[in-house]
This record gives structure tokens, sequence and C-alpha cells, in this order.
């Protein structure tokens, strides 16, 4: 039975057309779950890589000081002793840097202090602070 006024060509098209929005917004929402998935794994990705290398840089700077001190302590001239002091320094930056807190906004911070420092000791030390000439010979060592 039809409804006066109303033609099963109108019903059809009406439902076609709610059918193309029910579609369209499955499909937006589909498309935003995974999206969102996606961007929330790219981005544990990326700050386990960041983290990875600040973590690597951190430790470097912690056995470069530790190992030069110890070569240092038996001096007791005066530019060793500042050497060491220095060299304290940055194992004290080192220690006070909040790493357990990858959000912290003293982060930044704290790492730019602690690299501007190392330079530092290299100067005092006479040691260059570009370490990739070391780093190829390093790569291409066996054991």
């Amino acid at each position: 039975m039809e409804m006066p006024g109303v033609h099963p060509a109108d019903d059809l098209f009406d439902s076609i057309i709610l059918a193309d929005e029910k579609f369209r917004g499955e499909g937006y929402q589909e498309g935003f779950e995974k999206g969102t998935r996606r961007g929330l794994q790219d981005g544990r990705r990326h700050g386990a890589s960041h983290g990875a290398k600040l973590s690597s840089e951190i430790s470097f700077y912690y056995g470069f000081a530790v190992t030069w001190k110890c070569l240092l302590q038996q001096s007791t001239d005066d530019k060793s002793r500042k050497r060491v002091k220095a060299l304290d320094a940055v194992l004290a930056l080192i220690q006070n840097c909040n790493l357990d807190d990858p959000q912290s906004e003293k982060l930044q911070d704290e790492t730019e202090k602690l690299r501007a420092k190392f330079r530092q000791v290299c100067s005092m030390l006479n040691i260059p602070t570009d370490f990739r000439d070391y780093i190829k010979v390093a790569e291409g060592t066996s054991f």
C-alpha cells in the first residue's frame, strides 16, 4: 500500500542517501580509530628512539667523565685539579638530570648545560668534541 503523495522511487532515493551517509560516517569513524592507533604507535616508536639516543649520549658523558677523573686524580698540579673539578661538575649535572620524567620542562635545559660543560671539559683537556672519526674507527673494529 502506497502512501498518498509518496512514490516508491522517493523511498528508494532516500534509502540510498541515508545508506551513503551511514557508510561515510562508519568509514570516517573506522579511519579515525586506525589513524589514532597508528599515531600512538608512531609516537611511541619516536619517543623510544629519541630517549635511547639521549640516554646513550648521557651515558657517554658519564663514562668519559669517570675515566678522565680516574686518570687525573693522581696529579696534584693546579691544571689537573681544575680539570677534575670540571669533571665533577659534569658528573653532578648528570646526577641532577631528571631522566625519569621525559616530559620535564627542565630536561632540555639540563641537557644543553651538560653538553656545554662537556665541551668546556674537552677544551680543558685539549680533546676535540667531534667524535665522528673515533666512532667510524670503532664501527670497523670487530672482537
